[in-house]
């Protein structure tokens, strides 16, 4: 089962379409995470098996920084989506990243593409 958590600024109606669907979907403003920080909702995801769908390039960095290899987290790049149009872009995103994601990976979605890195994308710092 596909599972996600969709960040603020995305439509609350998309979890509900893709739960439809049979995703386990999730919005932060359902859950109490609406007014979270972004490691709160990772490390959250993370506890949960859940993938994270934001619009917000904080995360990949959070992610690049700490060397962590989840959770994975998808960054659209498309604003201004309605509820069924995301519902049906994630869809598509995970018939062609779904493998990727689900063993660790960031993905960034464009109008026309999608960039799929696996996880960890970068070197830990050392604490000395």
């Amino acid at each position: 089962m596909i599972k996600i958590v969709l960040d603020q600024g995305l439509p609350r109606s998309a979890a509900e379409l893709l739960r439809q669907q049979g995703w386990d979907a999730l919005h932060v403003g359902d859950v109490g995470l609406a007014a979270a920080s972004d490691q709160t909702i990772l490390n959250q995801a993370e506890q949960q098996g859940r993938t994270v769908v934001t619009l917000d390039a904080d995360f990949h960095a959070l992610l690049a920084v700490s060397g962590a290899s989840a959770p994975s987290v998808v960054r659209l790049r498309i604003e201004g989506l309605k509820g069924s149009e995301l519902a049906a872009l994630l869809v598509r995103v995970w018939d062609r990243a779904g493998v990727a994601l689900a063993r660790g990976a960031i993905a960034t979605v464009m109008p026309t593409s999608i960039r799929i890195k696996d996880l960890p994308i970068g070197q830990k710092l050392r604490q000395d």
